[in-house]
This record gives structure tokens, C-alpha cells and sequence, in this order.
């Protein structure tokens, strides 16, 4: 059954009116500049449409057929008045297919290769026949898939890339690593193990089809529980409200610097990823380090929940944080330190604290964290008037978007690695999988209440307002160009979450110094980068206020890599911009502004399922 919705649909009026009527007079209430009026009678018919679609999202896991249907359709419709564009892609497969008989015949012809990140073909098996020709025959067809489904002018560049995406996903699906017959490797374990290991691939499968089918979940780990081996850095909860708690962290030193540091991590996962196994914790190296550490702890939201809107997760969310840790630690600046999402949520409050002239922030820290969303990466491709739609159809219905249901999406964005590697692993092989710690956290998301997801989406994602001068708190626009703390912005190479390019952008749109750091990894991995770890490098650049605007290819190529891990240069930056002398550790908590310890770190909200 669907639960009654009183809140109205988004209105279809013109998008350039509206948008001036949110900056100039806002609807009341107006929440992070997104709209929650407009009330219109509600029609069955109207809750009979969201209702089905919402259904059908379930069996999408959230993707919409429109979205999909409509990418082909643009490009197909195009493709059939381009008969000059048609010659070309024949051309090419034409070349391919000559291309791949000389090397299956061995005249001498280039053969293609995978790519650096695409490790399906390592075994040594793959460059024997015939699996050689195999392999080349998958990578010539991918070649001309990515040549064919280029950008055909006059149509939408989204469609384009959505068409080459749906291919590749083909593609990944029918590649031959991915099949006992034609996978070296699984025959050669087939030999070796005498057939044993299809058996336990074929139990591997049958159990991992029953949990999905009765959507049941795994059960939990015992070689890594979290508070003994995850998030355990020493601590205690010292604020709670239905929203998150508040750690903060015991000192490790005899003495800290002055000013403590708030992290805001991201609502879409646990904290804990910033505190993982007790060697690759960056809390843990912060306090270390001689710092007074407090951490956001997310509460996992149910479907009570749903009306928490992002304007929530800012006011009784970090600005809330941030006025407990000015009671426990009064009378000092504050280093806040967002990561991914919180980085974004942790720009908006900054900003507005900006313009309500709080100057209680030392400086800003932005980890992975895009404030601009033009060139958001691939994750963009899901996101469109009508993927939305859809999504708040589903979050209608429930009251949130599931951890289940956003984690198709990212398993599409590298499916060779995440879903068909596994597979091969899992069903051909007859491996385990191997525990580990990042592991463990990447299987512990969090739901996302329907409200703020949707504004979320629509008022960033969709419509880019927090750098296009269009964002709206309480009524009045804010502006990253107001914030006069320094900035210290860090992307990872290979995240295809948060595009470094797109993290870059922040130097664009802000006006005070800022650090631009560049590390090696992906968007979890290149923040887990403790010194002493084997193959880190990192860049990194530095632009004061006066300084003009560098593009991020020319930043690139004019900072050269360093190895090592970027952690010491944070926190020598944080130290350089603290007080000189350094103070007894501040008490845990304030009992007498009313801030007591609740219980030990890492809480209770990390536990909530």
C-alpha cells in the first residue's frame, strides 16, 4: 500500500519564472531554495499514476525506461538524417573487421588494448589461441560502439553519451571473460580443481539468486565488527538529536592545538570510512596529530522520516554540530572538514554563514566534494527531468530512497569490476569473496529521506543553482564567493563519483586561498592514504585571493606528482592555520551548556539497520 501523500507535484511552470520567484519572493517556506508550496487539489488519477510508476521503479531498481527510450530515440532519429555520419560508422567497422583478420592471421596489423583500468584479459591464457582472437574480437567491437555512438550534431549531447553508456553495458554483459567456454582462466581452474570449482560456483549462485529473490540480507560479518575493528578510534557521543550524534574523540596527546576540527561526512554511507581499521584512519591521525577531533555520526532514516529536507541536514544538522562544538570549545574558530556529499552540505552552510557574517569557521575543507555540478561524471547520466520523476515516485512511496536501490547505479558505473568480475569470481571461479575492511563499510549504506533526496537532486544536480547565483536559504541567496576562510580542496584521480575536474571547480567560484590537492585512487580510496602507504602520489598547488584562474589540465601539468601520501600536508596546513601555542585538551563535552556524555564512541546510529 502507498502511504497518502499531502504534498503537492512539482509545478510545470515555466523554469526561468520560477526560478526568479524563488530569488526575489520566495514561496514560505522556501527550504535550501527549493519550492514547498504551489498546493493543488490532488486527483486519484494523479496517485494512480504515481503509485504504478513507483511500482515499476522497484523492479528498475529506480532507472527509467524514459530516460532510456528517449536517448535511443534522439539518436536514432538523427542517425536516419545523417547519411554522411552513416557512411563513416560503416567505414569504420568496414576497417575493424579487415583490421582483425590481419591480426587473426598474424600480417602484422595493430591489435587493440584494453584499457589501463580493464583487467579482464591479465591472464596469460587470454594471448593464446583461440582466445587471443576472442579477446581482440570484444575489443574491435567495443572500439566501433564507442565510434558510433559519438555525439551526432543538432542532438542532445546527454543522449549521446546515454546511448554509449547503455552500450558498454551490453557489451560488459556479453564479453567472452565473462563465460566458462571462453574464459582461459575458468578452464584452466576447471582442469586444476577437477570441476570443483563450477560446483561452488553453481552454490555460489543459487544462494546469492535466493537472497536476492526473498530480499534478504547477508548475514553479519564477525572478522570485522565495528567498534572493536571499524570505527574505533576512543571516544563519546556528546550531542544527539533524530538527526545524527556527535563524537567527539579522545586526546591522544598531552596537549592539542587550539582550534578543534568538525568533520561532516557523508549521509549516503557510515562515518566510518574516515575511521576505518586502526590503520587507515584518518581521525585516528588527526588526534595523533594533536588535534581535538569531533565527527557527525548520520542517523539511517526511516520512512518517518521522509519529510527531512536538506535545509534539515544544514540547520539541525552541521550548523547544529557546529554550535555544540562552540560549547565545548568556546571561544575559537573551528576547522570544518566535509567529505563528498557533506563537503557539499558543510559549502552551503559556510556560505550562508558568510552572509549572516559568522565568522566562527577557521577554515574549509572540501574532500571529493563537488559545490558545482556541471561536470558531475557519469553519475549525471542518470539524472534528467524524467529519471527524477520517477525516483520521486518510488521515494513517494516508501518515504526514502533504499541503500539497495542506489547501489545499481554505482555498480553500473564500473560494471566490468563490480559486477561482472565479481561474477567471474563467484560463479566461474568458485572464489570466496576475500573480507576486508573497506569492504565491509562499502555493504553499510544509509537510506535517504524522499524529501531532501529530491531537492538534493533537483536543486544541484539537475539545476546547478548553488553556483549559478540561484540558491536560496531561508529566503535569501547565498554565495561560495562570500566565504573568507581558506579553502584546502582535495580530488582522487579516478573517482567516478565526485570527477576530480568538477572538485577542481571550487578554485572557480571562490575568492579566498585555497589548496588544491590531486591524489592518487579512486573516491574512497584516495582518501584512505596513510603515510607509509606503498604506490601514493599526490599533487598539489596553492592560489591566493589575488591570484587568476587556472584551468585543472593546466594545473595538472604544471604541478608535478609527489609520492607519498597527502595526509601530512593537511594537517600541516590545519596546523599553519591554528594558534601558535597549544592548550590542555578541552573536557569531554559541557555538562553545563548541557552537553554531557551520552556513551562511547562510535554511538548508536552507526548500528541502526
Amino acid at each position: 500500500m502507498t502511504r497518502d501523500d499531502s504534498k503537492p507535484l512539482r509545478p510545470s511552470e515555466d523554469k526561468q519564472a520560477h526560478q526568479l520567484t524563488l530569488v526575489e519572493s520566495p514561496p514560505a517556506p522556501c527550504v535550501a531554495g527549493l519550492p514547498n508550496g504551489h498546493a493543488r487539489p490532488r486527483a486519484p488519477e494523479i496517485t494512480l499514476d504515481r503509485a504504478l510508476r513507483a511500482a515499476a521503479a522497484r523492479l528498475t531498481k529506480g532507472m527509467s525506461p524514459n530516460a532510456a527510450a528517449s536517448a535511443w530515440a534522439d539518436y536514432l532519429l538523427h542517425l536516419s538524417r545523417a547519411p554522411g555520419r552513416q557512411a563513416q560508422i560503416a567505414r569504420h567497422a568496414q576497417e575493424s573487421w579487415l583490421r582483425l583478420a590481419s591480426v587473426a592471421w598474424g600480417l602484422g596489423a595493430q591489435e587493440w588494448s584494453p584499457r589501463p583500468d580493464d583487467h579482464r584479459f591479465d591472464h596469460p591464457g587470454w594471448n593464446a589461441a583461440p582466445f587471443a582472437l576472442w579477446k581482440q574480437g570484444f575489443l574491435a567491437m567495443q572500439d566501433w560502439c564507442e565510434e558510433a555512438a559519438r555525439e551526432i550534431r543538432g542532438m542532445r549531447p546527454k543522449s549521446a553519451e546515454r546511448v554509449a553508456f547503455m552500450a558498454r553495458q551490453v557489451l560488459d554483459a556479453v564479453a567472452p571473460a565473462n563465460f566458462p567456454m571462453t574464459n582461459p582462466e575458468c578452464l584452466e581452474r576447471t582442469v586444476q580443481t577437477m570441476g570443483a570449482n563450477l560446483r561452488t560456483g553453481a552454490r555460489n549462485l543459487a544462494a546469492d539468486a535466493i537472497r536476492m529473490a526473498t530480499d534478504r540480507d547477508d548475514a553479519p560479518r564477525s572478522d570485522y565488527v565495528v567498534g572493536r575493528d571499524l570505527a574505533c578510534t576512543p571516544g563519546s557521543v556528546v550531542f544527539r538529536n533524530d538527526l545524527f550524534e556527535l563524537i567527539q574523540y579522545a586526546p591522544a596527546t598531552q596537549d592539542v592545538r587550539a582550534e578543534p576540527i568538525l568533520i561532516v561526512p557523508a549521509w549516503i554511507m557510515k562515518y566510518y570510512i574516515l575511521d576505518l581499521s586502526e590503520t587507515k584512519s584518518l581521525i585516528r591521525h588527526l588526534v595523533g596529530q594533536g588535534f581535538t577531533v569531533f565527527a557527525m555520526s548520520w542517523c539511517n532514516p526511516t520512512a518517518e522520516q521522509h519529510d527531512l529536507s536538506l535545509d534539515d541536514y544544514r540547520k539541525r544538522g552541521v550548523m547544529a554540530a557546529l554550535d555544540a562544538v562552540s560549547r565545548i570549545v568556546p571561544d575559537v574558530r573551528i576547522h570544518a572538514c566535509g567529505y563528498c556529499l557533506g563537503g557539499t552540505i558543510l559549502s552551503i552552510a559556510a556560505a550562508t554563514m558568510a552572509r549572516d557574517r559568522d565568522d566562527r569557521l577557521a577554515t574549509v575543507t572540501l574532500l571529493a566534494a563537488q559545490t558545482d555540478f556541471v561536470e558531475a561524471g557519469e553519475l549525471s547520466l542518470f539524472i534528467d527531468e524524467s529519471q527524477i520523476a520517477f525516483l520521486e515516485d518510488m521515494m513517494w512511496d516508501q518515504g526514502f530512497l533504499d541503500q539497495k536501490q542506489m547501489v545499481g547505479a554505482f555498480q553500473a558505473l564500473r560494471a566490468p569490476e563490480l559486477v561482472w568480475a565479481r561474477a567471474v569470481r563467484r560463479y566461474l571461479l568458485g572464489e570466496d569473496e576475500t573480507e576486508f575492511d573497506i569492504g565491509v563499510w562499502n555493504a553499510d549504506a544509509t537510506r535517504m529521506p524522499s524529501r531532501m533526496h529530491s531537492e538534493y537532486l533537483r536543486g544541484l544536480f539537475l539545476e546547478n543553482r548553488l553556483t549559478a547565483g540561484r540558491f536560496a536559504v531561508e529566503g535569501k541567496v547565498i554565495a561560495l564567493r562570500d566565504i573568507t576562510a581558506p579553502f584546502f580542496v582535495l580530488g582522487t584521480e579516478s573517482d567516478h563519483i565526485a570527477p576530480w575536474r568538477s572538485v577542481y571547480k571550487a578554485s572557480l567560484f571562490t575568492n579566498s586561498d585555497l589548496t588544491f590537492v590531486l591524489t592518487s585512487g579512486g573516491h574512497n580510496g584516495g582518501i584512505l592514504s596513510p603515510p607509509g602507504h606503498r604506490n601514493r602520489h599526490f599533487r598539489i598547488g596553492f592560489r591566493k585571493r589575488e591570484d587568476r584562474y587556472v584551468d585543472p589540465e593546466t594545473w595538472a601539468r604544471t604541478h608535478p606528482p609527489r609520492n607519498g601520501s597527502w595526509w601530512p600536508e593537511w594537517t600541516g596546513w590545519l596546523a599553519g592555520h591554528s594558534s601558535a601555542g597549544r592548550v590542555p585538551p578541552p573536557p569531554t563535552g559541557n555538562p553545563d551548556a548541557g552537553l554531557e556524555p551520552i556513551c562511547p564512541a562510535p554511538g548508536t546510529y552507526i548500528f541502526q539497520k
